[in-house]
């Protein structure tokens, strides 16, 4: 079967904040690409363990079986190292401000997990906010966000208010379980450096004295939008790609039982 790895050397620096060096945005890509094609492996063990147990050859279809699981697991393990490196990159002390979180760079999932457990430490040392920056999905598939939905989705199981911010990218949480009155806070300074569209104060604004905001210059405005397109075309999802996974270990139930 042939292999159907995405090939992500264009799409590491726009998983970035800062201006990442050209070996930061291979090594992203290298991970990521291997956990692609480790996927692309692990499903075509499963399809044809799938056939095999068709035909009744039980045997052969187990050890397929179980070579598409050892394939599952490499797949988790580049995608959690790719997951770490890009949060190392994008949330290294000097790159964000202590009360902002970057999930640039994350799948769904990923996020998720890494700013519930952000939340928790958070309100655990007294921290009063949060800023929380999605992204805009100017690189998904339909300019889609995809982040957004799921973290405003986990504020409200924790029984937290949110806000999103002047920048569309950012979501404002209040961590100490009060209401969101108004427009957010705006964001604190950040360390220099840090692109994407919410760099500096309010991200994209200017704070003026007084609680006017003054729209950035447009060339100051597009310095700090991302300049790199994501293929989304050719990226499976990965909702899809684990209803497929889901599928296959469902017709595989049955043959694994008897083995």
């Amino acid at each position: 079967m042939a292999s159907t790895a995405i090939h992500m050397s264009q799409l590491g620096a726009r998983a970035f904040n800062h201006n990442s060096s050209s070996d930061a945005e291979a090594e992203y890509d290298r991970l990521r690409d291997l956990a692609r094609s480790e996927g692309d492996r692990k499903k075509s063990c499963f399809d044809q363990a799938h056939e095999a147990y068709e035909r009744g050859d039980g045997a052969e279809a187990k050890q397929l079986s179980d070579e598409g699981k050892r394939h599952q697991k490499k797949q988790a393990d580049y995608n959690k190292q790719a997951s770490a490196y890009i949060f190392r990159e994008n949330n290294a002390p000097g790159r964000v401000a202590d009360d902002t979180i970057d999930l640039h760079g994350q799948f769904v999932e990923e996020a998720e997990d890494i700013l519930e457990e952000r939340i928790r430490h958070a309100r655990a040392t007294g921290q009063s906010h949060l800023h929380v920056i999605v992204g805009k999905g100017n690189h998904s598939t339909g300019h889609v966000q995809k982040i957004k939905p799921r973290v405003e989705q986990l504020c409200r199981e924790l029984g937290l208010d949110y806000a999103t911010e002047e920048n569309e990218g950012r979501i404002y949480v209040n961590l100490q379980g009060g209401r969101v009155e108004g427009r957010p806070p705006p964001l604190s300074a950040q360390p220099g450096g840090h692109q994407g569209g919410y760099g500096g104060v309010g991200g994209g604004y200017q704070q003026q004295h007084g609680d006017g905001y003054q729209q950035r210059p447009p060339q100051q405005q597009q310095h700090h939008q991302q300049q790199h397109q994501q293929h989304q075309q050719h990226q499976r999802p990965p909702q899809q790609e684990q209803q497929q996974e889901d599928d296959i270990f469902g017709c595989l139930k049955a043959c694994c039982l008897v083995m």
